[in-house]
């Protein structure tokens, strides 16, 4: 599938939301939104032509393509992990699939991204700075 967002590379997460449709920015917004409110020191970029938040190593991203937005949580034991939650939605491997007009619920990709934290944490040896 082809991004939503062709050509180079948004610098920021600002501009590459202003690059995609205004249904999936409004999507992809209450997900940021979501993400740094359970990540609030994550440091919000651009990796991979894509929105990306790191904290303790890369913690999670999300992209727009042409039919669906992902949510890419990088980690397969995660989507396992919340599967059932999961199963209104496309998930396998490490990546979320979903549509703009049915987005994934804020609490839900909250949990995911604390989570998340936690996975890095312990791989850090509880490092959080």
């Amino acid at each position: 599938m082809k991004r939503s967002s062709m050509g180079n590379a948004a610098p920021d997460v600002d501009a590459y939301l202003r690059r995609v449709p205004p249904d999936v920015r409004a999507a992809l917004t209450r997900l940021r939104r979501a993400i740094k409110a359970a990540a609030p020191r994550a440091e919000e970029a651009i990796s991979y032509a894509m929105p990306a938040y790191k904290l303790n190593g890369p913690l999670v991203y999300f992209a727009a393509f042409t039919s669906h937005c992902s949510f890419f949580p990088g980690s397969k034991s995660i989507v396992k992990r919340f599967g059932k939650e999961l199963s209104p939605f496309h998930a396998s491997g490490g990546t979320i699939r979903f549509l703009p007009d049915r987005p994934l619920p804020a609490s839900l990709v909250r949990r995911i991204v604390r989570a998340r934290v936690r996975e890095n944490e312990a791989r850090r040896g509880g490092n959080t700075a």
